[in-house]
């Protein structure tokens, strides 16, 4: 049975990971109203938050209000609550604050053809948990900060043909 969280003024937005480069599991922390939800998700995911975030900042007012880097780390012990699927963005504008709505990823046993009848009856929904928050910007630049350097930590990339190269070797598909 999914969940739905609002929390509308957050105390910690983060971001991190747990793990050795190229074996690392990538989080999203969300802390607010004594709560904290745990989201793995992939590392192509944060980037993409971080991305987005950023380019809604442009269009944000620098409040220049410092944020705790604690803030914007994972807060240990990291429990998964759930795996990332979908993810929406938005403005509040009156309150000033950016709207982030993380969404559970619904697995499919593609083989279950009775999957198809839950899809097409209306009545029907499949329950995924739902985490909606609220951070300022101060808060979302502490995030993209933190996603940078998370994201700038993993594998060198080969440099002829961009792909993370293994500490026990690199087999380079240009060289094929």
């Amino acid at each position: 049975m999914g969940m739905y969280y609002d929390f509308e003024n957050a105390d910690g937005f983060a971001t991190g990971a747990i793990g050795q480069p190229g074996a690392r599991t990538f989080y999203l922390q969300v802390r607010a109203e004594g709560r904290t939800v745990s989201i793995k998700c992939e590392k192509q995911q944060v980037a993409a938050l971080a991305e987005y975030l950023r380019t809604m900042l442009e269009d944000m007012p620098d409040t220049g209000t410092e944020v705790d880097p604690v803030s914007s780390s994972l807060m240990n012990p990291v429990e998964q609550d759930f795996v990332l699927g979908s993810v929406g963005l938005g403005v509040d504008r009156p309150n000033m604050r950016m709207v982030i709505q993380l969404e559970e990823m619904i697995l499919v046993d593609e083989d279950d053809d009775d999957i198809f009848d839950l899809l097409d009856d209306d009545d029907d929904e499949i329950d995924s948990t739902v985490v909606r928050v609220l951070v300022t910007p101060s808060q979302a630049r502490a995030f993209c900060d933190t996603a940078d350097l998370f994201l700038s930590a993993g594998r060198a990339n080969c440099k002829w043909c961009g792909t993370p190269i293994d500490p026990s070797g690199h087999a380079c598909p240009k060289f094929n």
